[in-house]
């Protein structure tokens, strides 16, 4: 079996483990409801993302799921019409 030719010292063992650390989250505030969210992301308490609407926080998964089939719905419709 291979064994180490040295002792890693501590500095060098800390050096590496530097790496592996816990980093803290940087948070940007909403403009909205000035509440903290990840940036780049959606706001998680008013659903907007660049002060636009993107989505609807109080409507659960199940109403914005039924959303979207409809509208893909009407947009395969729409195509299908243009085909004719």
């Amino acid at each position: 079996m291979a064994l180490p030719t040295q002792k890693r010292s501590k500095s060098r063992k800390r050096v590496k483990q530097y790496k592996n650390r816990l980093k803290k989250k940087i948070l940007s505030i909403c403009p909205k409801c000035k509440k903290p969210v990840l940036p780049h992301h959606v706001c998680h308490f008013c659903g907007t993302y660049i002060n636009k609407e993107i989505i609807n926080p109080r409507k659960d998964k199940k109403e914005r799921k039924k959303e979207k089939e409809k509208k893909e719905k009407e947009k395969q419709k729409r195509d299908t019409r243009h085909k004719e």
